[in-house]
């Protein structure tokens, strides 16, 4: 019996039931109940596990990384290594100007640049 997940036990349970299901076939009871579960078992991570956006220095750094850039690639966006160097130290912020740059050049989340 599918229930709401309001405590980490029914959590918990709800997670083992869904281990139980993984290889349900799609249209079965036993695929329908899968998918309701996972969809329960997601509302409850959003509401008790809420994942922060990186921070501004780590999603320019992991941007870097999965575009493959070094520092000196960045400075040609932001003017110079020795400013580059001075934004990821978190010495310097960035300008409205460059968090454009790093938005449209990068695709650095708008709210990661504008967050706290």
């Amino acid at each position: 019996m599918i229930k709401p997940i309001k405590t980490e036990n029914d959590y918990d349970q709800a997670l083992k039931r869904i281990d139980e299901l993984w290889h349900a076939k799609d249209g079965t009871p036993e695929g329908d109940e899968l998918d309701i579960l996972i969809t329960l078992v997601q509302a409850y991570d959003v509401e008790h596990y809420p994942i922060p956006l990186p921070t501004l220095i780590d999603a320019i750094i992991f941007r870097m990384d999965q575009m493959g850039l070094t520092r000196t690639d960045l400075a040609k966006f932001l003017g110079s290594k020795s400013r580059v160097s001075e934004i990821l130290s978190g010495k310097r912020k960035l300008t409205v100007r460059m968090m454009k740059i790093l938005h449209r050049e990068l695709g650095v989340p708008a709210e990661s640049l504008l967050g706290d």
